[in-house]
């Protein structure tokens, strides 16, 4: 029976057992254990919830990076600063250091330099300083004192500045007088614009410039200068003009004549006045008033040595500079009687 199992023959040959394999027993249920723990909900609570929602918002984001900060800073701060002798300390040592900062070399003015400006203007400007110099430059404000300076009526424009090395200097450009004007509170300097420059006591004073008369007359200071400025041919005549109304010009002329200008078109009407004296010589003439207010009707009123020649013509009395018949010798005029009765020559009598 042996030899007919062939497995069972192989198995004595080797004389190997086969490997045993130990597999691990389980480990008794013990009595009496306390069960295993439910596990954990990953899901977050309500309240984490709704923080962490919140901090999704870009302003509590920047409340509590910023804000908190910020806030507890100034508690701390108004804590220290309630101390009236800390608050005295802080501003001392602040000033302390603001003012030596202020007075250091780089930042004091020590002098003051003026060009473009007359003795008048040099000795206002410097009393103008806020300050006596040597100064920290921190105590002249610029702008406020070239507001100042402007207020002057001589000064046009001035430009101001502190120049390495500490030196204010100050560019002033003075207004040029171009006219004088006569007004009931005495005589004033004008420039081109109208703008008072200075006040003199007489005429005298400035011989080279024009006068302008009347209420109002600084105010179309421009349009006079204008009419002085076309009456080229006759200005060695011209006397000044005289603003009437505060709305119209009158040409005034060395011999007392005058020309009254319209309220519109003055400038062309002179024109006109120069063109006719031009052609006619009509300003040599003995003519005391030439009206053009009227553009289409100018008036002619001569004077009193030419009324008188047309009034002798007529065998009429003559007139004086005020208009009256002139009071006439009775003795001559009896005689002019007797020979206009008689037909003989008075003076052979």
């Amino acid at each position: 029976m042996q030899g007919l199992n062939p497995f069972g023959h192989r198995d004595a040959d080797q004389g190997r057992p086969a490997p045993v394999r130990h597999v691990p027993s389980r480990p008794a249920p013990q009595v009496g254990a306390a069960k295993a723990a439910p596990r954990r909900d990953p899901a977050p609570s309500r309240l984490a919830y709704r923080l962490n929602r919140m901090m999704l918002r870009p302003l509590m984001r920047r409340l509590i990076r910023v804000g908190l900060p910020a806030f507890l800073i100034a508690m701390v701060g108004g804590i220290w600063l309630s101390d009236e002798t800390r608050r005295a300390n802080l501003y001392s040592g602040v000033d302390g250091v603001v003012d030596k900062v202020q007075h250091r070399d780089a930042f004091m003015v020590q002098s003051m330099r003026i060009e473009g400006a007359s003795e008048v203007v040099d000795k206002a400007l410097r009393a103008m300083l806020p300050v006596e110099l040597p100064a920290s430059s921190f105590d002249i404000d610029l702008a406020k004192l070239r507001e100042k300076v402007r207020m002057l009526d001589a000064v046009e424009a001035v430009d101001l500045r502190i120049t390495p090395g500490g030196v204010l200097t100050a560019v002033v450009t003075e207004r040029v007088p171009a006219v004088l004007w006569r007004h009931a509170r005495g005589l004033e300097l004008l420039d081109k614009t109208g703008h008072r420059v200075a006040s003199v006591t007489a005429r005298d004073v400035r011989k080279d410039l024009p006068i302008i008369a009347g209420e109002g007359a600084d105010r179309a200071a421009p349009e006079a200068m204008a009419l002085i400025e076309a009456a080229g041919p006759i200005l060695p005549r011209l006397r000044g003009l005289e603003r009437v109304g505060e709305r119209r010009w009158d040409l005034v002329l060395d011999n007392g004549q005058r020309v009254k200008l319209p309220e519109d078109g003055a400038l062309r009407a002179l024109e006109r006045v120069i063109a006719l004296n031009k052609a006619q010589d009509l300003l040599s003439r003995d003519v005391a008033e030439i009206d053009l207010r009227n553009e289409f009707r100018p008036v002619l009123q001569i004077g009193n040595e030419a009324q008188n020649a047309i009034r002798r013509a007529r065998g009429q009395a003559e007139i004086g500079p005020d208009g009256k018949p002139l009071e006439t010798n009775p003795s001559v005029a009896a005689g002019q009687k007797n020979s206009t009765k008689t037909g003989t020559n008075p003076k052979k009598t």
